[in-house]
């Protein structure tokens, strides 16, 4: 009996373990592909980046090295050098520096990016390159000149003793000290040097792509967790003792306060609010939301209807995108005949009973102002209608104040309308008459052909 069972299970035990290890065999091949082709894309995008930092301080003295007016050679190079750090920053977030201090080697690549991009798109003819922004970039190249070499030592290093990427981010995952970590002293040296280096005056309007909303700058007393409570309520329609109020980044920059309530049934609210001022930043009422029953003027009243009872006042739409039952309407205040979009507010709706279950108002909050000035423009509507382009099928017209892509807040023609078979939205400067801004209005914002500013 015992022979024929063996005699059966013999081969079927020999088909199995031939078959397992065909399959690992597979599944090492397979994994060993993975490894070889991540490590690769490490290789390529740490030598790309080697090159480019080369590359970037051959053109910031190809800039120096010209006449004071040579406007056309600085605008060609500060492009340059604006490429070179895109493609530079790109191949950082290519790499597994996750978990290295290399935050500021990247933040000088993106102050460096924005300084160039700004600096070539402006008219160096009527504004030339300032005693500042000269100074600047001399302490560039010369920043620059010992970030390239220290990266060309790692390089050699990654070459002759061939390197591996692999084994970095397994050492950085591990947090092991046995590994050859070559790579990784390079990096943090590389940031230290940085960090080291002297603070650059970057000039108003890049400082401030980079200042820290912070509620320091809100100038109101500190409010309690049990005055929260009870805003939080009141806001919700709900009695104080049902609220759970939290403290969030206590002795930081970003001191604030979470008021949840637990509606059962697995619904509840939720609540941001600053601590100075207790000021509302996001609102979410979490249900199930049913079939779509309001439409979009429904939503859009409820918004409007919403934000005048929660004392935000009167406030006009400028945006409507709809998905999933769900409307999302953004709003701004209105004054003196013009939108203010640095204050804006979105509302979500429900379109089941077009109920309001989301507020974003943060932007308000750090940006609204009762004292704030409107500039008077310069150019009159059809001034600044000349400027368009002649087959633009102009739809409405109305003064907008905006973030330009220099963060600075500037008073805009708004034109809607159609060309090229698409929807846009020109926002000409009220000044000059440049374009600040252009955007392609999308399709849920338009419904029927819908050309009215929302």
């Amino acid at each position: 009996m015992y022979k024929r069972l063996s005699a059966v299970m013999f081969p079927i035990m020999t088909v199995l373990l031939i078959g397992t290890a065909v399959w690992g065999y597979q599944e090492n091949k397979e994994k060993n592909s993975i490894l070889l082709k991540a490590e690769n894309q490490y290789q390529r995008a740490f030598h790309d980046l080697s090159y480019h930092m080369d590359q970037l301080h051959t053109e910031l003295g190809n800039t120096l090295a010209v006449n004071s007016a040579s406007h056309g050679m600085h605008r060609k190079s500060l492009l340059n050098v604006w490429r070179l750090t895109s493609e530079a920053q790109n191949e950082v977030n290519q790499l597994p520096l996750t978990l290295l201090p290399f935050n500021h080697a990247e933040e000088l690549l993106s102050r460096m990016s924005n300084f160039a991009y700004q600096t070539s798109i402006r008219d160096l003819s009527k504004e030339p390159l300032d005693e500042r922004e000269m100074k600047n970039l001399k302490s560039l190249y010369e920043n620059s000149k010992q970030i390239s070499k220290d990266m060309q030592q790692v390089r050699e290093k990654v070459l002759s003793n061939h390197l591996r990427w692999m084994d970095v981010e397994t050492a950085m995952a591990t947090e092991s000290k046995s590994a050859d970590n070559t790579i990784i002293d390079g990096f943090k040296t590389v940031d230290k040097k940085v960090q080291e280096y002297p603070e650059l005056d970057w000039g108003p309007s890049i400082s401030s792509m980079y200042e820290k909303r912070s509620v320091k700058k809100l100038n109101a007393l500190p409010i309690t967790a049990q005055q929260v409570k009870e805003k939080s309520a009141r806001f919700a329609d709900v009695k104080p003792e049902s609220v759970k109020v939290t403290e969030n980044g206590k002795n930081t920059e970003w001191p604030s306060y979470t008021a949840k309530i637990d509606l059962g049934k697995g619904n509840a609210k939720s609540m941001d609010f600053t601590r100075n001022g207790g000021l509302l930043i996001s609102y979410t009422y979490t249900r199930e939301v049913g079939q779509k029953k309001a439409g979009r003027e429904e939503a859009i009243e409820a918004g409007k209807q919403f934000l005048r009872n929660k004392e935000y006042g009167e406030m006009s739409p400028v945006a409507y995108d709809e998905y999933d039952n769900l409307a999302n309407i953004t709003f701004v205040p209105v004054k003196d005949n013009v939108f203010l979009y640095p204050e804006k507010v979105t509302v979500r709706t429900a379109l089941d009973n077009g109920e309001v279950i989301g507020v974003q108002a943060a932007d308000y909050v750090y940006e609204h102002s009762d004292k704030r000035i409107i500039p008077k423009a310069k150019l009159t509507i059809e001034q600044a209608r000349k400027k368009l382009n002649p087959e633009f099928k102009e739809s409405y017209h109305r003064m907008s104040l905006i973030k330009n892509e220099m963060s600075k807040q500037v008073l805009t023609h708004e034109f809607g309308g159609r060309i090229n078979g698409s929807v846009y939205r020109i926002y000409l400067n009220a000044d000059t008459g440049l374009e600040e801004s252009i955007e392609v209005v999308k399709d849920s914002d338009e419904p029927n052909q819908r050309t009215d500013g929302i």
